[in-house]
């Protein structure tokens, strides 16, 4: 490893876990997750391909040997949760990479998650912001069936099926932290917005696969396992979890009408970008939040930009209903 880089900021929280800021953007709008079990550690999201050497530089840092590591785990194939899974594999001998039945061959071949991005972004910022998307050798990929459960140090990982987001989602249920790993799925969460009510939370419809109904299900299942925290990758560690499932559902239906009110206007994606932006400074308003509008804007910048093409793409979807 080079002495030159770095490792990767981190916070140790309970039952062996540690959240790594994979530093995109801006401090603590990604993470991705370490835990350790007995001898047994597990990447839960891998960020992005410029991310990695300081993911491996922590492990060496902490004296973690990367033949302990026996899983790469991103939530989706979305390109801040899984750009850096192949080269983070490559620097890992034993793990295995665990994904989404509808996601993994992306994993194995990524050319399409490129051109996805690509014409997202443009293949120059994917290129500046993602770097190298590795191909990950398919005899290395696990398939995560639903109600797959993996061992895992003297317990084990479970994966429940979470479309809403995107049909390509996975959470991971661990027992012993009383915890989700919730990728996307249980929304967008930063610490700038925390105030003495507590955490705030809001939904991520980045394109392509916005499905409310769907979301509702999944935020019902996950309730289900009466979950003590839920460890998001946008960003960190929350708990009060029936109140967020209440206000993240109240986010997405104010999403469908704001979407739906205004399916037929000229410029819509920019009238969606508007409405998006004054949502949600009015939620974090009735919140408690004291910052700027500008502040607030320059946080959600790039979250309220996808979601309005995120709302976009699903308008289209109605008016074009899947066959």
């Amino acid at each position: 490893m080079d002495s030159l880089i770095s490792p990767a900021p981190c916070v140790a929280l309970d039952a062996g876990i540690l959240c790594i800021d994979t530093q995109q953007v801006r401090p603590q709008m990604a993470c991705c997750y370490l835990i350790e079990r007995g001898d047994d550690l597990a990447f839960v999201e891998a960020g992005t391909s410029p991310g990695v050497p300081a993911l491996l530089a922590l492990l060496e840092a902490r004296g973690l040997a990367r033949e302990r590591v026996h899983y790469v785990i991103p939530t989706h194939v979305h390109l801040d949760h899984a750009g850096g899974a192949g080269l983070l594999m490559r620097a890992l001998p034993n793990a295995k990479l665990v994904a989404h039945p509808r996601g993994a061959r992306h994993l194995i071949d990524p050319a399409k998650l490129i051109a996805g991005a690509s014409a997202v972004y443009g293949a120059d910022a994917v290129q500046r912001m993602y770097g190298e998307i590795a191909p990950v050798p398919e005899a290395r990929v696990i398939v995560a069936d639903d109600g797959l459960r993996l061992p895992f140090g003297d317990g084990e990982l479970e994966f429940v099926d979470s479309p809403g987001h995107a049909r390509h989602h996975f959470c991971v249920w661990d027992a012993a932290s009383r915890g989700f790993f919730t990728g996307d799925s249980f929304g967008l969460s930063y610490r700038e917005f925390d105030t003495a009510a507590g955490p705030f939370i809001m939904p991520t419809t980045t394109p392509v696969q916005f499905e409310p109904e769907a979301w509702r299900q999944t935020l019902a299942r996950l309730l289900s396992y009466a979950p003590q925290w839920m460890y998001l990758t946008h960003y960190g560690r929350v708990g009060e979890v029936p109140r967020l499932a209440r206000e993240l559902g109240d986010g997405i239906a104010r999403y469908e009408r704001i979407a739906t009110g205004l399916a037929g206007v000229q410029d819509r994606h920019a009238q969606l970008r508007r409405a998006l932006t004054g949502d949600a400074i009015a939620a974090l308003r009735a919140h408690g939040c004291t910052l700027a509008d500008d502040a607030i804007g320059a946080i959600l910048d790039s979250d309220l930009e996808l979601n309005a093409q995120g709302l976009g793409v699903w308008l289209d979807q109605q008016a074009t209903p899947r066959a």
